[in-house]
């Protein structure tokens, strides 16, 4: 693969003066057959045919119109350019394209996954065409006879194209489906130095930075340095190729930002003492450790294991489908924020582009990469195929070489499960695709990734939780009570916890709009999550939702943010066996209580702020043992000792201390200890009421770990023994609210355990929110701003078990 670099070059964005028109499948061979039209629509570039026809109020996401039925004709005059030589850079076009000047075809594009460099020479006076063929007629070719079915897409076609599933799974998506010039339209004219081929790595050995850099040259220049963090190296000339190596010995790491700073450094080039700008990049190692019976799948960074939480993306925004930093770092900041460090781009969705990883570099945020297949049996001997798989993967593997965020390469999403679901012996399932030609890929552009064949697999069957990488929905779509968590013995959950979550604002009003569903299913998510309603509330979903429906809501909002506190309290344990879990899904991808912890329209559910709470990292958690008592486990993510006090208190009717408890600590960098209750009350007490002598004495038991320094509160963790439903008390909140250096802040305070407190703050979000208060323990919580608000905030804060409203 060459490819050219922009160093030096002249690069003009094609993204102004296209107009769209929408035309019967095969009306027009072309552009010159294409009548005027005086209707042309404004479109946009890079972008899709849907946002275009949204602007223009021709689209309605909500209940969208088929485009793969049409084609759809981009059209842009060049008149003005400079004639000569240049290269026409097309970085995306869903899906089957062809591109002309004036009349003369240039290119045919039949992979949404590829970008092509066009040569061309222009007399100034061109108009650029790229028409998108209706794929309708794609899909319904017959190819090599597959030897499954899924049923997650609706059309089985998909397996012979080279395009995003994303529009085609009902139930989980809208049918919004990607057509147009989705990334940039270029053209390059290339200077004098002119670079191809350009490779990077980055990597620590025995303690120092190694920086290693190639490229193909054309051009006078004789002198090349290499330069990094102040220090550089010379390149040398060997088989066709310029390389330099630079040691760093020093070098600050990248890390996880859970785990320390995710430090960046700028390389240049300097050609005969001209700088060019190559890259950012971090320096880190990465690396899987299987345990001892092979099963594991703990991700190692810089030699320390990091516990992988985080969520599966789906899209910043399924119309648009846009690759620009102002679009993603609104999402990736709540990623953060959250305390996720790892994002999982599956094989269902589409690769993002290179502001997506610089800004998972700076943030400090993994990124879990599938390659674009998902469930299907694909064509992997077919050499058509392979040839388009090769390129795409490529190029993919190309553009994101020097960023540190990109952690796993994996060969795709459930490929191994469809099959073996089906009852297929694995020699079926597991194919040429992923075993051989994805894997040599990887090992070949990408030796310092671990390479992962599928997602699921490991164990006896992909599915099975207990080896490898899972996709456990055990606690969630199978309706396993809370206990399977540890029961099922997850390793590494690639996906999990998928549920219908509200936000703080939907109202359902009886419709079943936005809540996902598996195909063929007589369930959905919002059957799901009112299993759980029931499990951890002891109500009647159904009743309830008849009899009292704002209770039925309020209840609704918390459940699903409980249940994924108390299933990652399980899996951070230290005795635990799982090293990692990713939620499905980060965003919703329409309106309504989809899978997403965050809203389609940006705003964090309550869910979210869970799991802000369950990411922390430096974090307290108890765990139910049975009859060995209630344990806590303290953990310190951090390259720092911290000294810490730990305070625990059973509370009868969420008020009255009954025995209480208190100690001392130093948590060591990267360290974590557990300890059971008893040892800090110094004398038997029925905790987590297992023993049942008599009545029980209290309904919740109260940690919390506080800097011992400073007195600062860190973290916090309750437990239930008889059920959240018998802990929920009509607290009285007192609020007050405080300005301090131009930020806003509610002091929250109650003398009876509230459980589930919410905050709703016009113009403002909660730097917590839907938490349990405990009483006499005054909390302190920031309102930020939201773009566009002004003046002192005001609202209301209210708790599950009371009717009482606190204003502010």
């Amino acid at each position: 693969m060459s490819t050219l670099s922009l160093i030096g070059a002249e690069t003009s964005l094609l993204d102004e003066g296209w107009s769209l028109v929408v035309t019967e499948p095969g009306a027009h061979t072309l552009p010159g057959e294409l009548p005027f039209m005086f209707d042309d629509i404004p479109a946009i570039v890079p972008g899709t045919a849907a946002a275009a026809l949204e602007a223009t109020g021709r689209f309605d996401r909500d209940n969208p119109a088929p485009l793969f039925d049409k084609d759809i004709w981009y059209r842009r005059s060049l008149a003005g350019e400079t004639p000569g030589p240049v290269i026409l850079r097309f970085a995306g076009l869903a899906t089957v394209a062809e591109v002309f000047l004036d009349d003369r075809l240039i290119l045919s594009s039949q992979s949404m996954f590829e970008s092509h460099d066009v040569p061309a020479n222009l007399a100034g006076c061109e108009t650029l065409s790229i028409c998108f063929r209706a794929l309708k007629p794609h899909l319904e070719k017959s190819g090599p006879r597959a030897r499954w079915r899924p049923r997650l897409m609706n059309n089985q076609g998909l397996r012979l194209i080279r395009t995003t599933a994303l529009g085609f799974m009902p139930g989980w998506c809208p049918d919004v489906q990607a057509v147009g010039p989705w990334r940039p339209v270029s053209l390059i004219r290339p200077g004098r130095t002119r670079i191809s081929d350009l490779g990077f790595s980055a990597g620590l050995r025995d303690g120092e930075g190694v920086l290693k850099v190639s490229f193909a040259y054309e051009g006078l220049a004789h002198n090349f340095r290499l330069v990094c963090d102040g220090r550089e190296a010379s390149f040398v000339f060997a088989e066709g190729k310029y390389s330099a190596e630079l040691r760093l010995p020093g070098i600050k790491p990248w890390w996880p930002h859970t785990h320390g700073e995710p430090n960046l450094y700028d390389i240049v080039l300097r050609i005969d003492g001209e700088r060019f700008p190559l890259a950012r990049t971090g320096f880190r190692t990465v690396s899987v450790d299987r345990g001892e019976d092979g099963n594991d799948f703990a991700l190692i960074v810089n030699g320390e294991k990091i516990f992988c939480r985080g969520a599966v993306w789906t899209s910043a925004d399924i119309v648009k489908l846009p690759g620009d930093r102002e679009s993603y770092e609104p999402w990736l900041r709540l990623a953060k924020d959250a305390g996720m460090n790892m994002i999982r781009i599956p094989g269902i969705a589409t690769y993002e582009s290179p502001d997506f990883f610089a800004l998972c570099d700076e943030l400090g945020l993994m990124v879990w990469q599938d390659f674009m297949f998902a469930n299907f049996d694909y064509p992997a001997a077919d050499p058509d195929f392979v040839i388009h798989v090769k390129k795409e993967v490529e190029q993919f593997l190309y553009s994101t070489q020097a960023s540190p965020s990109l952690a796993v390469l994996c060969g795709g999403s459930e490929i191994y499960q469809q099959g073996a679901m089906l009852g297929l012996p694995g020699r079926i399932w597991k194919g040429l695709l992923c075993e051989e030609t994805l894997a040599g890929l990887a090992g070949k552009h990408r030796p310092d990734l671990p390479y992962v064949a599928n997602s699921p697999s490991g164990g006896a069957l992909p599915f099975f939780p207990n080896a490898g990488v899972a996709h456990y929905y055990g606690v969630g779509a199978y309706k396993r009570p809370l206990e399977d968590a540890r029961r099922a013995n997850v390793r590494f959950a690639a996906e999990c916890l998928a549920f219908s979550n509200l936000s703080a604002t939907e109202t359902l009003q009886g419709s079943k709009a936005g809540i996902p569903r598996d195909a063929g299913a007589d369930w959905d998510f919002e059957d799901v999550r009112d299993h759980y309603l029931c499990e951890l509330y002891g109500v009647d979903p159904q009743k309830l939702r008849c009899d009292d429906f704002d209770r039925y809501l309020a209840l609704s909002r918390a459940v699903t943010g409980e249940v994924m506190e108390a299933t990652f309290a399980e899996w951070r344990r230290p005795g635990s066996t799982c090293d990692g879990a990713l939620i499905f899904t980060f965003q919703d991808v329409m309106r309504g209580p989809g899978w997403g912890v965050v809203g389609a329209d940006g705003k964090p559910k309550p869910a979210w702020h869970a799991l802000k709470r369950a990411f922390r990292p430096v974090q307290i958690m108890f765990t139910d043992e049975g009859t060995s008592g209630l344990d806590l486990h303290l953990l310190n993510e951090t390259a720092y000792t911290l000294p810490v006090v730990l305070e625990v208190t059973c509370l009868r009717d969420g008020k009255m201390p009954v025995v209480s408890g208190r100690r001392e600590l130093t948590l060591p960098a990267r360290g974590s200890e557990s300890l059971a209750c008893v040892d800090l009350f110094g004398a038997f007490s029925d905790a987590n009421y297992a023993y049942r002598f008599g009545p029980p004495s209290h309904d919740v038991t109260v940690a919390r770990l506080k800097h011992a320094e400073t007195s600062e509160l860190i973290a916090e963790a309750f437990h239930f023994p008889l059920g959240r439903a018998n802990a929920l008390h009509d607290a009285g909140i007192s609020v007050s609210l405080e300005e301090d250096d131009g930020a806003f802040w509610l002091q929250l305070s109650t003398d009876c355990f509230a459980q589930s407190v919410s905050i709703d703050a016009l113009g403002c979000r909660p730097g917590d929110n839907w938490f349990h208060l405990a009483p006499n323990a005054p909390k302190r919580v920031q309102l930020e701003a939201l773009p566009g608000a002004t003046g002192r905030p005001g609202g209301t804060v209210r708790s599950l078990g009371s009717n009482r409203v606190a204003r502010f």
